[in-house]
């Protein structure tokens, strides 16, 4: 370590309530299941351990949130500086009125989904299908079946990677597709969503819809991360890939899905330079053929092995 680097031992680390680990590995927490370590991961006990944590952290130590970890390549080199996870004390989803849910940044979709559901509230259906946390919608702006986070985000509650926490609105994030403009190092840790007047029935025939068409579109069963490109404005990036020739391409022990083009699978033993690999294989055939720069959906993060 050059003597200009932070100290990262346990001594040079803020006093915490919740749990903070050293060299954790990230493989079994992501659905790609590669990967390298966490150099810290950081499980707050609330928001006001998250918050006095980041204070009294050397600003030059990077931070990075991390929910479901599925729509997330981690590199073989593992994470430098600190991973926040944010875990039960986060995944809560309370009533706010007939129509709004306040939900914590560790709240499943589906958690979100089916409290919506039950409180009566429409609009929501389409988080059923994202297999995220309700941090990461607000940060990528997650969005299915024609439906986006910034279409029902009122506003959030957000610790700044200074440990200052601020409430943004909607437009404070500069919404555009799958992205916002969060801060780095920020993790959102509660939202509030807002729907419309529903059927709890209707709502659930609606789920089972996105649910079914998800089954039979997508491969659910395996070791992936979810949409991997962006859609290009005009174009699908699924056709686009297929165009170029992808579908089932292989490389090391990754594999384009022959079910969904736009998903890569981890087959069994794939290090993430081999999907990561694979991925700009792909952006580099559908440029040659198509002329299109397809750009990553999936966030790639860490140092290469």
């Amino acid at each position: 370590m050059s003597a200009s680097a932070p100290s990262l031992d346990q001594a040079a680390m803020p006093p915490v309530r919740g749990r903070l680990t050293a060299q954790v590995p990230l493989a079994p927490l992501v659905w790609f299941k590669s990967g390298g370590a966490a150099q810290w991961l950081f499980e707050p006990k609330d928001a006001d351990d998250l918050a006095d944590f980041l204070k009294g952290l050397d600003p030059t130590i990077p931070v990075m949130a991390l929910g479901l970890g599925s729509n997330l390549i981690v590199r073989d080199g593992g994470v430098p500086g600190v991973v926040v996870r944010l875990g039960k004390p986060f995944a809560t989803v309370e009533a706010v009125d007939a129509t709004t849910l306040r939900c914590g940044g560790g709240a499943s979709g589906i958690l979100v989904s089916s409290t919506a559901r039950d409180k009566g509230i429409a609009g929501l259906e389409f988080l059923r299908s994202i297999p995220g946390t309700v941090g990461g919608f607000v940060r990528m702006n997650g969005g299915a079946y024609g439906r986006e986070t910034c279409d029902i985000l009122l506003e959030c509650d957000v610790v700044l990677r200074s440990g200052e926490r601020v409430t943004l609105s909607n437009a404070d994030l500069g919404y555009t597709y799958r992205h916002s403009s969060l801060p780095d190092g920020a993790v959102v840790v509660s939202a509030v969503f807002r729907g419309i007047p529903g059927d709890p029935a209707a709502i659930q025939a609606e789920m089972d819809r996105i649910a079914a068409a998800r089954e039979e579109s997508q491969p659910l069963r395996s070791k992936t991360g979810g949409s991997t490109f962006k859609n290009p404005e005009g174009h699908k990036a699924w056709q686009l890939v297929d165009q170029a020739g992808c579908r089932g391409l292989a490389m090391g022990g990754a594999q384009v899905s022959e079910k969904h083009t736009n998903f890569l699978l981890n087959l069994g033993d794939a290090t993430s330079a081999d999907i990561e690999g694979l991925g700009e294989e792909v952006r580099r055939r559908v440029k040659a053929t198509s002329g299109i720069d397809l750009e990553w959906e999936i966030q790639r993060v860490g140092k290469p092995a």
